[in-house]
């Protein structure tokens, strides 16, 4: 049998047994079932999360694109207006003469 931590379990015997199993839960390379599961179950749950956020961050991404798609359109439309002298009080009084009187 190969030596671990080099020592040969064999010529222990049961001390040699019982030595081995407390330095390996003294390192941690034995541990507890219940201990095991919990850090199993830890591990996919922060791996569920990461996947969500990961998917949430793509859609966020498509849905700034689409935005700003839409953003550069309205600037493109709003400066191919035509630019008047005019100030707002002279455009108000102009469409105030275009509307009948009651």
């Amino acid at each position: 049998m190969t030596e671990l931590f080099g020592i040969n379990p064999v010529q222990g015997g049961a001390t040699g047994l019982v030595i081995l199993v407390v330095v390996m839960i003294l390192t941690g390379r034995l541990v507890p079932r219940s201990y095991l599961e919990d850090a199993r179950a830890d591990r996919d749950y922060w791996r569920a999360a990461h996947t969500e956020e990961v998917s949430a961050r793509q859609a966020e991404r498509d849905l700034t694109n689409e935005l700003l798609e839409v953003a550069q359109t309205a600037d493109r439309v709003l400066m191919s207006l035509p630019r008047t002298g005019a100030g707002r009080e002279e455009v108000n009084a102009s469409h105030a003469l275009d509307q009948p009187s009651r």
